[in-house]
């Protein structure tokens, strides 16, 4: 799983694309391997238009810009740290539930 994900990377790298779009790149990777990808996404495409469509918070959280959707429509469109500070953002409460999961997943082991 995650194989053809990375090779298409290992193409993208090796063409130095400009534009870089991602769909759900590392949905069948673990969470390890992810890091290590996207702190390589970070570096190598750091002058590149990057557009990642991701279910992932970590993937999304230093992103210059986030646009949620929900049922099919926009739901909002701004900096990250802009969406966490707003009141009933779908933004923030994706954020704090992915990290609530997270902090209890670890408390349970």
């Amino acid at each position: 799983m995650g194989q053809r994900q990375l090779f298409c990377l290992g193409r993208a790298l090796l063409r130095r694309s400009k534009i870089l779009v991602l769909d759900e790149a590392t949905a069948s990777i673990d969470n390890i391997t992810d890091m290590i990808l996207q702190k390589t996404i970070r570096t190598e495409f750091a002058d590149c238009t990057v557009i990642t469509v991701a279910h992932r918070i970590p993937t999304v959280m230093d992103c210059t810009m986030v646009l949620s959707i929900s049922e099919g429509n926009l739901v909002e469109y701004d900096e990250p740290m802009s969406l966490m500070k707003t009141e009933g953002s779908l933004f923030r409460q994706l954020v704090n539930e992915y990290y609530s999961h997270f902090q209890s997943t670890i408390e349970s082991r």
